[in-house]
């Protein structure tokens, strides 16, 4: 399998390179990531954790880096983000390691970010829990399925077979 043919250089390389992508994108679409409706392209990247599931940890710290140098929201939104990024990449993992179909990627994606986030977001703006919730789904919805047909893409390249 894949996963298991992966040594420890080239399991680290490719955290490398998944961490600065992720770092990249959202650094190029910033300028939609934090409008109301956050289309946060970059967290459809979680995803990958689904078919690597070494990344769980270098996308979570992604999103505490990316938070850190691009959001101003302050501990509790970077420290928050990392631990968003961590149960979003790790329920990704699990579903890839249970076998799941590729689609089902895309729940943790959509559903982990829009109803964890608000946790800390709703008292700093001081906008009500389930409003931000709705605004962070819609975004989230599209991160999801960006994701999966990412898994289901990489899936094809790696000769890994299954049915959408």
């Amino acid at each position: 399998m894949y996963r298991s043919n992966m040594n420890k250089t080239q399991k680290l390389a490719l955290s490398g390179v998944i961490m600065a992508t992720y770092i990249v994108v959202m650094y190029l679409t910033q300028g939609f990531a934090f409008l109301q409706y956050q289309i946060r392209i970059a967290t459809a990247i979680y995803a990958l954790a689904y078919l690597f599931p070494f990344l769980v940890v270098p996308l979570g710290l992604s999103n505490l880096l990316s938070n850190l140098l691009m959001g101003g929201l302050g501990v509790f939104d970077i420290l928050g983000g990392g631990i968003i990024g961590l149960l979003t990449a790790g329920c990704c993992a699990w579903l890839g390691r249970r076998g799941a179909p590729t689609w089902t990627a895309a729940l943790p994606v959509a559903i982990i970010p829009a109803f964890g986030v608000p946790l800390w977001l709703a008292p700093i703006l001081g906008v009500p829990y389930l409003l931000l919730v709705s605004s962070l789904l819609v975004g989230q919805i599209i991160a999801g399925i960006a994701g999966a047909l990412l898994v289901k893409a990489l899936k094809r390249v790696w000769h890994q077979k299954e049915a959408f």
